[in-house]
């Protein structure tokens, strides 16, 4: 009777567990309500997309990672660490803009984009989750500023990225992080990301991304 029972406690142990990753695993197209869209106005918009078409004016650089789920842009790696991939639009001779989009991650750390994308060049912002609810900008492998940013998984968080000469300034949820000089003025298109980090695992949605003119700061 007693191994019986210890048997039995053992199975019991072991479904509970796999109904847990599985319920985990469902959590990857459990989305929150998505916020309203930002105003975009005819005159001063260069690119927008709510992701209610398909991927025509995006280009991918990694096949099978990138598609539209009920209406968003979903991103999703496979599960090993340092694995990314960035989702391209626009056109390469912008220089000053804003970028402005919806981000929400399921599952993983790093999320954010890329403005002035040009042969493997361009101003990176991350914001990172977890245990770091921070915002990190790079040129390259150059940290080019960071601040403390919250920005909780399973929530969208809206990001606005604005370039304007050798100048630029990051908002999170409608709070300024980043406002500092870069060493150089460059030119590019917008990427978004997906990366696993050291984590290893990376699902992320996107959605309302705009593009405007920048007006001088």
């Amino acid at each position: 009777m007693r191994l019986a029972g210890r048997i039995g406690r053992s199975l019991g142990a072991l479904l509970l567990a796999l109904l847990c990753a599985g319920a985990a695993d469902s959590l990857r197209d459990v989305l929150p309500p998505l916020p309203p869209a930002p105003s975009a106005h005819a005159d001063d918009v260069l690119f927008a997309d709510d992701f209610s078409g398909d991927l025509g004016r995006w280009q991918p650089d990694t096949p099978g990672v990138w598609s539209i789920r009920q209406g968003m842009l979903r991103a999703e790696l496979p599960d090993e660490r340092q694995r990314r991939s960035l989702i391209y639009a626009g056109d390469s001779t912008w220089t000053d803009y804003v970028l402005e989009f919806d981000v929400c991650m399921m599952r993983g750390v790093d999320k954010g984009a890329v403005v002035r994308a040009h042969d493997g060049r361009g101003l990176g912002v991350d914001l990172r989750g977890g245990a770091y609810q921070d915002v990190v900008a790079y040129a390259r492998a150059w940290r080019q500023g960071d601040a403390p940013a919250i920005n909780p998984d399973a929530a969208w968080n809206h990001v606005r990225i604005e370039v304007h000469g050798r100048r630029f300034r990051v908002w999170v949820n409608g709070d300024l992080r980043l406002d500092h000089a870069l060493t150089r003025t460059l030119h590019g298109r917008i990427a978004l990301a997906a990366y696993t980090g050291g984590t290893g695992r990376c699902t992320v949605y996107y959605d309302n991304v705009v593009v405007r003119t920048c007006p001088a700061p």
